[in-house]
C-alpha cells in the first residue's frame, strides 16, 4: 500500500495566474518524495508551508509581472447582494468598492474579501462606489469601503450621508482625504486628520497585545494619520517600523472606522488581516463574547493509504475527546504507474474493505467525512507534478517551473458545470458502493478550483471546508477574468460569493520536510499561528493533520492548542 504524503495548499496568489515567475511566488507543492524498502511514499498535496503566503497584490506594486498581467479600470457592473451566513440574521451590510484608474480590476477582488468576511454577520450588498445613490446608507446597518484606486471620484451624496450617519462605517486606505476636505470641521469632530503615505518597511501591526504579520515586501503604504484629539480618536492598532517606531494602523472615532491598509494585500496565517476580520465584530456585531475553537481535519485518506496508521490517529483522537473531519478521495488514480515501476494502478474504495471499516470507526467516533475531490488529480496529464492522486490537481490547470515555481493557468480543458459537478457525482457513487454515506461537506483538492468547480459544489454540498480562489467578475456579473487571481483564509465561518457555508482552514499543516519552495512546518508553527488568531474575538481556527505522520507531532499541537484557551469543535457545530 502507497503512502499518500500531502501537504496543503497555501492559498497562492498572486494578481495573476502566472504563480512562480519571481521573488515569494507560492502556491500548494508536494513533499519531498521516499523510496523506501517494500514500500512506496507518494508527494501528495494541499501543501501549507511555514509561510504560507497569500500573495494578493497591492494598488501602485511595482514588481507587478506576468504575461497579459496588466491592470485596468473595469465596468462598475450590476448590484449583488446575498444572504448571511445562517440566513436569519438582521444585519444588512452595504460594501463600496472601486472600479476606475489603473488599478481598477483590483477593487472588486478586495470587496469580495470584505463581503466573505460580513457574511459571517449577516447579509450584504456589494457595488461600485461611484454608483452609489444618495440617501442608500440609510438603508443598511453598516457600510465597508475598501479604498483601492488612488482619488476615485467618490459620489459627494455619499461622502455627505457618511458624515450625517450614526450607522458604522469601516473604511480602509485610500480616498479617506476626500471625505475630510468634505467637511470643514471633520478634524473637530473625529479627532483626527489623514496624513501621507508611508512607504517605510512595515512588517508588524500591533493589536490587543498581539505582534500580527505584515509582509515586508508590501509596497502599497499606509496612509499616515495625524491625532488631534484623543478623546475622541482611539487608536485601535499600531504598524510598527523597522526602526520602532509606529504609526497608527488602524483607528475609530464615533461610527467611523479607519484603517490605513488594505489588509487583504499579502496575506498569511498570522497576518494583520485577523485585526480586520476583529474589527468587523465592532460594527456588525459588538456584543459578541470572547470564545475560541479550533477544527482539525485529517488529510487525504484514499484507497491506497495503510488502514493502520489512521486508525491509531482516529483511536487517540477518540480517547481525547476530540471530534474532527477527515478528507477522502473516492478512488486512487496512477496512469502512468508513476509509482508502480510503469504498471498503472487504479482502486476504488469499496475494493479496500480494511480502510471502509476504518472509515466506519471514524464516522461512530467523532468523526465528519469531508469529501475531497473524485480522484485529486488529472488523467491527461501532469498537473503540476505526478498525474498521481493526492500529487495533482483535479479542477484546475497547474504547471511548474524549472525552479519549481508554479504556474496558475485556468480553468482545465472542456471545463463546466456540469463536467466539474459529474465528477462529484462519481465519487459519491462511489461511496455509496463502498456503502457509505456520501458526505455533505466539500473541499477542492488543492484548494483551487475554477467558478464551475465552486458553483458545482454550491448546488451538491451543504459546506466547503477550505482557503478559496475567487476572480474578478464574480461581483460584477461578468464573464470570470482567470488572469487575476484572489485567494482568501477565514478565521471564521462564512458564506462565501459562490453561496457556499465556508468552515476555516487558517493554520495550515504539519510538514516536516521542506519541498522546494515549501519550507517545513511544525506543531511549534500551528501554535504560533493560533496564538495569533487569537485576536479574533469569537474565531474558529482550522488545521490540517495527515496520518501518515509522526501521531507525536498531532499531540504536540493539540496540547499546544489546549495550552492556549481551544476547545476542539466538530465541523457538524458550525
Amino acid at each position: 500500500m502507497s503512502m499518500i504524503r500531502t501537504t496543503s495548499l497555501l492559498v497562492v496568489f498572486t494578481f495573476a495566474a502566472t504563480v512562480g515567475c519571481g521573488e515569494g511566488d507560492i502556491t500548494e507543492g508536494v513533499t519531498a518524495r521516499e523510496e523506501s524498502a517494500g514500500h512506496r511514499a507518494h508527494a501528495s498535496t494541499d501543501r501549507a508551508s511555514a509561510s504560507s503566503l497569500i500573495w494578493n497584490i497591492g494598488p501602485g506594486d511595482r514588481r507587478l509581472k506576468g504575461p497579459g498581467a496588466a491592470p485596468a479600470a473595469v465596468p462598475a457592473g450590476p448590484v449583488l447582494s446575498a444572504s448571511d451566513l445562517v440566513n436569519t440574521s438582521p444585519m444588512n451590510t452595504l460594501a463600496l468598492y472601486d472600479t476606475t484608474g489603473e488599478w481598477g480590476v483590483l477593487g472588486e477582488l478586495y470587496a469580495m474579501g470584505a463581503v466573505n468576511l460580513a457574511s459571517h454577520f449577516g447579509s450584504w450588498t456589494a457595488k461600485a462606489a461611484t454608483t452609489y445613490t444618495c440617501g442608500e446608507l440609510a438603508t443598511y446597518d453598516a457600510m465597508i469601503y475598501i479604498g483601492s484606486s488612488y482619488d476615485e471620484p467618490l459620489p459627494a451624496c455619499l461622502l455627505d450621508d457618511i458624515l450625517a450617519s450614526s450607522h458604522p462605517v469601516l473604511w480602509a486606505f485610500y480616498n479617506v482625504w476626500q471625505l475630510a476636505n468634505r467637511s470643514p470641521t471633520f478634524g473637530a469632530t473625529y479627532g483626527w486628520t489623514p496624513g501621507v503615505l508611508d512607504f517605510s518597511s512595515i512588517a508588524e501591526v500591533d493589536y490587543k497585545g498581539h505582534a500580527l504579520a505584515r509582509s515586508a515586501a508590501n509596497g502599497g503604504g499606509i496612509l499616515g494619520t495625524n491625532i488631534t484629539d484623543t478623546t475622541k480618536a482611539t487608536v485601535l492598532a499600531l504598524a510598527k517600523r523597522a526602526d520602532g517606531t509606529t504609526l497608527p494602523w488602524a483607528i475609530r472615532s464615533g461610527n467611523l472606522t479607519y484603517v490605513g491598509d488594505i489588509p487583504f494585500t499579502y496575506m498569511t496565517e498570522e497576518d494583520r488581516y485577523l485585526a480586520f476580520a476583529d474589527l468587523l465584530f465592532d460594527a456588525l456585531a459588538p456584543t459578541t463574547p470572547e470564545r475560541h475553537r479550533v477544527v482539525l481535519r485529517l488529510e487525504d485518506i484514499n484507497p491506497s493509504d495503510d488502514p493502520a496508521q489512521i486508525q491509531a490517529v482516529a483511536e487517540y483522537l477518540d480517547a481525547q475527546g476530540i471530534p474532527y473531519g477527515f478528507g477522502v478521495i473516492a478512488e486512487y488514480h496512477d496512469p502512468a504507474g508513476y509509482y508502480n515501476d510503469g504498471t498503472p494502478e487504479h482502486f476504488r474504495l469499496d475494493q479496500r474493505p480494511a480502510l471502509v471499516a476504518t472509515i466506519q470507526y471514524m464516522l461512530g467516533h467523532g468523526g465528519v467525512m469531508v469529501m475531497h475531490g473524485f480522484t485529486h488529480q488529472w488523467d491527461k496529464d501532469i498537473n503540476p507534478y505526478t498525474r498521481v492522486t493526492g500529487d495533482d490537481d483535479e479542477f484546475f490547470r497547474v504547471t511548474e517551473n524549472l525552479d519549481h515555481t508554479l504556474n496558475y493557468v485556468g480553468p482545465l480543458p472542456g471545463d463546466s458545470l456540469s463536467s466539474a459537478g459529474k465528477r462529484m457525482d462519481n465519487a459519491k457513487t462511489d461511496f455509496a458502493h463502498a456503502h457509505l454515506v456520501a458526505p455533505t461537506i466539500f473541499e477542492l483538492p488543492h484548494y483551487a478550483g475554477s467558478v464551475n468547480t465552486y458553483r458545482a459544489a454550491a448546488t451538491r454540498f451543504a459546506a466547503r471546508w477550505e482557503r478559496a480562489l475567487y476572480f474578478p467578475g464574480l461581483l460584477r456579473g461578468a464573464a470570470p477574468n482567470y488572469t487575476w487571481i484572489f485567494g482568501q483564509l477565514f478565521p471564521y465561518p462564512v458564506r462565501d460569493v459562490y453561496g457556499t457555508r465556508v468552515f476555516p482552514e487558517d493554520l495550515g499543516n504539519i510538514e516536516p520536510e521542506p519541498f522546494h519552495i515549501f519550507p517545513a512546518r511544525f506543531p511549534a508553527d500551528i501554535v504560533n499561528a493560533a496564538e495569533k488568531n487569537l485576536v479574533v474575538r469569537d474565531g474558529v481556527a482550522g488545521f490540517y493533520f495527515h496520518c501518515f505522520f509522526d501521531i507525536q507531532y498531532l499531540k504536540d499541537t493539540v496540547d499546544g492548542l489546549r495550552s492556549l484557551g481551544y476547545t476542539f469543535a466538530s465541523p457538524n457545530e458550525l
